[in-house]
């Protein structure tokens, strides 16, 4: 009987068929692969040139010179280290705007809470020297909130404008915790802390709070707010009224602010650069973290999360 030869339909033998489908087969996978591989890799080369520049890149653009204009550096948020509104990128914003020959004044363009004391008096320190060395006006300009720390440091500025609704002042210091010693108690939690020092385990929230450490807080908190009070009365003069409750760490509305003298007149960003510094022109110097400091930080403060939670009960004006 002689041996058969199946065919296809198109009267190809059907083992070449199959040779045929199987290499089409793999052709097509080695295609998708190499495809695959250099969509990787271009994706890599992207993520690298990403970090290269946020590395390489300025933390902030110097304005050019550009004829007369109004300076203005935004303080907003809350301030603290590592944040936008810090020493850190505020004061060479500030040297930047006063060094310019250019710059006819200088605007504080302010919009925060409050926050540290140490950040805010740095930022105040070198507001006065720098108006002392270039003899060039500052103007705090305050949209919703100019409160605690921010009016520490808006009473550094020659005049503060307000919006009628904006909130003004809270010239007062806190600290704040918690405390779990009856919680633990009531859960049968033993609490077992060694210290080498007999007040090294001050201000912990799950130790009894004792009326000498207790004491020692209050004076260290008075001490701040003496030192807060002496700026405001230094910055605002004669101009301030002083009542019983201005340094109570009450706060007011722009209206009221400008009764008590914690502020000068109703005032924006435009009207102030218009009509007070005759400068319609105004150029932002504000210095704002790159996506470089914020990833380095951030891995810092991961890192460093024991000791940035011990500091949580500092100070803080708000």
């Amino acid at each position: 009987m002689e041996n058969e030869v199946t065919t296809t339909p198109a009267g190809v033998p059907w083992e070449r068929s199959l040779i045929e489908k199987l290499v089409l087969a793999q052709v097509r996978e080695q295609r998708s692969a190499r495809r695959w591989r250099i969509f990787r890799n271009l994706l890599w080369l992207v993520l690298v040139g990403a970090v290269v520049w946020a590395v390489v890149s300025e933390r902030w653009v110097e304005a050019p010179a550009s004829g007369p204009h109004t300076a203005m550096v935004e303080i907003k948020g809350e301030i603290a280290d590592g944040a936008d509104a810090s020493a850190e990128y505020l004061l060479p914003a500030l040297r930047n705007a006063m060094e310019d020959k250019s710059t006819k004044a200088l605007v504080l363009l302010i919009d925060s809470p409050g926050g540290s004391p140490v950040q805010a008096g740095l930022i105040n320190d070198e507001i006065q020297r720098l108006r002392k060395k270039h003899n060039k006006p500052v103007y705090a300009v305050v949209e919703d909130s100019c409160a605690s720390a921010a009016y520490y440091i808006a009473v550094a500025a020659d005049k503060i404008y307000v919006d009628k609704a904006s909130l003004v002042g809270s010239i007062g210091v806190l600290m704040n915790g918690f405390g779990f010693v009856d919680a633990l108690s009531k859960l049968g939690v033993e609490r077992r802390l060694l210290t080498a020092g007999e007040n090294k385990g001050f201000l912990d929230p799950f130790s009894p709070q004792t009326e000498e450490h207790r004491r020692y807080a209050q004076a260290m908190l008075d001490q701040i707010h003496q030192q807060f009070i002496a700026v405001v009365k230094k910055g605002r003069g004669e101009r301030l009224k002083e009542t019983p409750e201005t340094f109570s760490g009450l706060f007011w509305t722009g209206e009221q602010a400008l009764g008590l003298g914690l502020a000068d007149a109703y005032g924006s960003l435009d009207s102030v650069a218009r009509e007070v510094v005759k400068a319609d022109k105004v150029v932002d110097y504000t210095t704002k973290a790159n996506v470089a400091d914020r990833l380095a930080k951030r891995f810092g403060a991961a890192v460093g999360q024991g000791a940035v939670e011990a500091l949580k009960a500092m100070p803080a004006l708000r």
